[in-house]
């Protein structure tokens, strides 16, 4: 009876519960590699600061981001496509729950090595952290791609809580380490209750994930979706076109990829390493780079993000126009005053004031965090609703591909500066 009522009278989204709960996931999902990224100073300036002299045959702090996303995003990548043709895991609960459970662990043993005095054996801790890094993101990669294709079956604005909560991600990240070194003065102690509100955030989509199904409004949209797969066949599993849905839903993965592949072949890696021109800039030199990269960064892709919720254009049919456009920003980054740890910079700077440097960090930021919104709502709606799912999984993996991608791009900027 309860499920007939739903099916004439939908449920609303009350205190807009469902809402709230998806957007904390996508802060979830984006949790390990924002808390790491943004925790570059702990990583290079204190635990392998003793690789910077002769005495180490391997220096990390020039390409230490690269490394981190490097190691991040191979196991996140691969996962979130497995995750798509291979049920692993199991059943949805099966995923998450042991996802969010190994990314506690490793959290843990995190916190752990931030207490350790590794100071005698930074070579071993680098390659702990990376090993780490690579089973946090194995987890998180069928973490995050089953909440994309849980939301890609509710309403197109749950899918755009899930980027939203994801941008808040690395604004929240930003200031916890903001905060976090103001009120204690030493990195160790710093970074362990740092690591420690991103075991609570973990624990919060832990709890949250149980209480989805206790909600009407969700209740009411996953028996419609149960209800599309058994009236496909009933007698017969649904066997899913994963190459039609793929080539349907393209020109938004295309968009999704493009978006992602622009911001990261820029961010973090390049951006963190463009300093002040002028010693004058009312930004202090030791702040400079939280605030124009990280903190703009973060703010701003919120922003942009957020901003899906009221205007929602260009249609899909012409996003891929400023998606191309953003393109321009890889030049744009590299002529900034961007000088790369270890390189002696030989090409000229042509941006050499700081506001307009920062003006384009912003638009960066902006433009990436609302234009890759649009795609991850688009996409699901390319398809029919039995296949919104898979169409939500293949976003996500997207999503990472363009992200491993900018990465890889990202290792060439130094490159590019010296010729």
């Amino acid at each position: 009876m309860a499920k007939a009522q739903m099916s004439l009278t939908p449920p609303k989204d009350k205190f807009k519960l469902v809402f709230l709960i998806f957007l904390l996931h996508g802060l979830g999902t984006l949790m390990p590699w924002n808390m790491f990224i943004t925790a570059k100073s702990y990583f290079v300036d204190f635990k392998l600061a003793s690789t910077n002299d002769t005495s180490s045959s391997i220096s990390y702090d020039g390409y230490f981001l690269q490394y981190l996303g490097f190691a991040s995003q191979i196991p996140n990548l691969i996962f979130n496509w497995l995750n798509i043709f291979v049920q692993l895991g199991g059943d949805l609960t099966k995923r998450i729950v042991y996802s969010i459970l190994l990314e506690l662990i490793i959290f843990t043993i995190t916190i752990i090595l931030a207490i350790l005095d590794s100071s005698v054996w930074p070579d071993v801790f680098f390659w702990i952290t990376m090993l780490s890094v690579i089973l946090l993101n194995m987890a998180n990669g069928i973490y995050q791609n089953t909440i994309y294709g849980m939301a890609a079956t509710l309403p197109v604005e749950y899918t755009g809580a899930v980027v939203l909560g994801a941008n808040i991600s690395g604004l929240f990240a930003t200031i916890v380490s903001i905060c976090s070194s103001f009120v204690f003065s030493s990195y160790r102690t710093s970074a362990i209750y740092y690591f420690i509100t991103a075991m609570l955030v973990l624990l919060m989509c832990f709890d949250t994930y149980f209480a989805l199904p206790l909600n009407k409004f969700y209740r009411y949209h996953e028996t419609i979706r149960r209800k599309e797969n058994v009236r496909t066949d009933q007698r017969v599993p649904v066997k899913i076109p994963y190459g039609s849905v793929f080539f349907q839903a393209f020109p938004q993965l295309f968009n999704i990829f493009f978006v992602f592949f622009v911001t990261l072949a820029v961010f973090p890696a390049v951006h963190s390493d463009i300093r002040p021109n002028h010693n004058d800039f009312f930004i202090p030199d030791q702040l400079f780079t939280s605030i124009t990269c990280f903190l703009t960064f973060n703010l701003f892709a919120m922003l942009g993000s957020l901003a899906t919720s009221w205007v929602q254009w260009p249609k899909p049919k012409y996003l891929w126009i400023p998606v191309s456009m953003r393109g321009a920003f890889l030049p744009l980054f590299l002529f900034c005053n961007y000088l790369p740890k270890g390189v002696q910079r030989t090409l000229p700077i042509l941006i050499t004031n700081e506001w307009i440097y920062w003006i384009i960090a912003v638009v960066m930021s902006f433009s990436s965090g609302y234009l890759s919104s649009l795609g991850m709502m688009y996409a699901p709606k390319t398809v029919s609703p039995k296949y919104q799912t898979t169409a939500g999984m293949f976003a996500a993996a997207m999503l990472i591909t363009g992200i491993f991608s900018g990465i890889l791009f990202s290792f060439l900027f130094p490159y590019f500066v010296i010729f």
